[in-house]
């Protein structure tokens, strides 16, 4: 039986066509920062779910999809592979299998003839399989929201206003039902599903823009100058945190590079190595920083205390420390081990956490005072939290104005990881309606509006202070997002549910169901005998039935 199963993994590892649905999840990663092609996330799904449809059997479109997931992973996500080793490999392979439930709706749905039901459900089914993945994906310890395909956009406010609609779900299906479209444009071979295909195409592609007309800015009610302050590439945390003071001391002494003197001054995240409880000297510096400067510093603390180590945001005004964040969402791997227990080998081979990180208690808002003495209510998020919507609509429901992000990416310097950090606060922008900046201390530090569009950026290799002024909405004003939350999500699994039941039903009703669908009997003419179903290879690699047919 091993030996049966060690030719059925080699056969399946030979077939070329699975290489090329590997590159074609590869494709979209182009869509994101650096390249920033995002055109390219409008069709780039077509060439995947092509060759998913072209399928012989269910079971191996299903292997298809796992490969096209595992290549999706692997090429967004290989700036980890330094720090993680043959960890991103058995990542991109064990979570590439939510790809498969994508693939087989593809080849259910799209498989000559296509019928206007048949397009019509492939249209709503094949977004909603896709959402699912993006959900379960969002859960922290599968790695959380990256390479969420409506990031791909953090460069069109017109297409980011589904957003303040959806949140980045939205915006992920509105993309999603467009490749469907075009593979529909293809494959059909009557007019009728290729009219459908073409009029959803139009519809959604219109989605966008007219959400942006019937969602306008909410009104101004005042504006605030923040300072972003980026020491640049300094790895020893002393001579990290004297720059930080160096820069803001000389911007209190001779103004800000833009001549305006900011009401809040924001460093990145680890820009004070020691707990500032246990460290009066270093606080009492920070408290006369920001008494010169008129302007409460948020500063961020590596926190190690009883040998336990947390990432907290402490805002410091001339009379001490005014408030506190704890990073609740660590970063999977880089700061803790999830399923440590079992996964512990890999701090063997890689950079993996050595120790687990302790996490806060949740989002919760911070009040800085201005110069003139008034309140700001900031929402301040930690590093890799700007990928979690929930976080900013928390501070949002909470009254926040603005969300401020303080980050530290010197580990992935020189990798798309930093561009494509930086591109979330677009996201968050659009779907809470408030104005977000990032301070990261080697870049890249940016700033949005409440629309999701791009105020200031601030590349990696730069030393200095950014400065921004920023319009504030009303506390109490609520995006659509705000108010309804992930109901998109949420309705996409009622829809992949729905379609799955529907297929398992319909499948055939002389024998079961599950095998049946599985098996690919596309004719319904007979049932597979289960001698040929043998326990002899697992899914990825492909089982002996599709090795007879060429790929």
């Amino acid at each position: 039986m091993a030996d049966n199963r060690s030719v059925a993994i080699l056969r399946g590892l030979a077939k070329p066509v699975r290489y090329l649905t590997l590159l074609a999840g590869a494709l979209p990663a182009l869509a994101f920062p650096d390249a920033n092609l995002e055109i390219l996330a409008w069709f780039g799904l077509v060439p995947g779910l092509l060759l998913m449809r072209a399928a012989p059997s269910a079971r191996e479109a299903a292997v298809r999809g796992w490969w096209f997931g595992a290549g999706f992973l692997m090429a967004n996500l290989y700036w980890l592979a330094p720090e993680l080793g043959p960890g991103l490999l058995l990542i991109a392979i064990v979570v590439g299998v939510l790809w498969t439930g994508v693939a087989v709706a593809t080849w259910a749905l799209l498989r000559r003839p296509v019928s206007v039901l048949r397009a019509l459900a492939a249209l709503v089914v094949l977004p909603s399989y896709w959402l699912v993945i993006e959900w379960i994906r969002s859960w922290q310890a599968l790695g959380g929201p990256w390479a969420v395909l409506g990031a791909s956009q953090w460069q069109h406010p017109a297409v980011l206003a589904l957003a303040a609609v959806g949140g980045v779900w939205l915006v992920s299906f509105a993309i999603v039902a467009v490749n469907t479209g075009i593979v529909i444009l293809v494959v059909s071979g009557s007019a009728a599903p290729r009219i459908l295909g073409a009029v959803a195409i139009a519809i959604v592609a219109a989605a966008g823009p007219v959400a942006f007309v019937l969602t306008p800015a909410a009104p101004v009610t005042r504006q605030v100058t923040i300072a972003l302050v980026q020491p640049g590439l300094q790895q020893d945390p002393a001579v990290r945190a004297n720059a930080s003071q160096r820069l803001t001391a000389a911007a209190a002494r001779s103004g800000s590079p833009r001549g305006v003197r900011p009401g809040l001054i924001v460093w990145g995240e680890s820009s004070v190595a020691h707990n500032l409880h246990y460290d009066p000297a270093l606080l009492h510096q920070i408290q006369a920083l920001a008494a010169a400067s008129h302007a409460d510093i948020l500063v961020n603390q590596d926190s190690i205390h009883a040998d336990q180590k947390s990432k907290v945001a402490v805002l410091v005004s001339r009379n001490g420390i005014a408030g506190e964040y704890a990073k609740t969402r660590l970063v999977p791997f880089g700061e803790y081990i999830p399923f440590r227990q079992q996964l512990s080998w890999l701090t063997k081979i890689s950079k993996a956490a050595p120790v687990n990180m302790v996490p806060g208690n949740g989002a919760h808002n911070l009040i800085a005072r201005l110069p003139d003495g008034s309140p700001l209510t900031v929402g301040v998020l930690i590093c890799f939290e700007s990928a979690f919507p929930d976080m900013a609509r928390v501070d949002t429901d909470h009254g926040a104005q603005v969300i401020i992000y303080q980050t530290s990416d010197s580990t992935f310097q020189d990798t798309w990881a930093l561009a494509q950090h930086a591109s979330l606060g677009a996201l968050r922008a659009a779907e809470t309606g408030r104005p977000v900046v990032q301070a990261a201390l080697t870049g890249d530090s940016a700033a949005f509006d409440s629309r999701g569009r791009l105020l200031s950026w601030y590349g990696p290799g730069r030393e200095g202070i950014d400065v921004v002024r920023l319009a504030l909405p009303p506390a109490a004003t609520r995006t659509p997002y705000d108010r309804l939350g992930d109901y998109v999500p949420w309705t996409a699994v009622g829809i992949a549910l729905v379609a799955a039941v529907i297929a398992l039903i319909r499948s055939d009703h002389r024998g079961n169901p599950l095998r049946i669908l599985w098996r690919g009997n596309q004719r319904g003419t007979s049932s597979v005998s289960p001698s040929a179903d043998s326990p002899g290879s697992g899914v990825m690699a492909g089982r002996n039935q599709d090795d007879a047919v060429s790929s």
